[in-house]
């Protein structure tokens, strides 16, 4: 995907969660505070089993792709 695309999905993606008002919410928190991606990630998963996390990976890659 081009960074357009992902753009795009990503904004679909917010509004389909949150709806139009708090996805456009999200990205402005979002653009007020420094946010380091990977720092956020390293503790995202930390009670999910890594077996569990990734069973559940590849149920979601098999549903996408049906």
């Amino acid at each position: 995907m081009t960074d357009t695309e992902i753009r795009v999905k990503g904004l679909e993606i917010l509004s389909q969660v949150l709806g139009k008002v708090d996805a456009e919410r999200f990205i402005a928190l979002t653009n007020r505070e420094p946010f380091d991606y990977t720092e956020w990630q390293h503790g995202l998963w930390n009670d999910i089993p890594v077996n569990d996390l990734s069973k559940a990976a590849m149920d979601y890659q098999k549903n996408i792709n049906a």
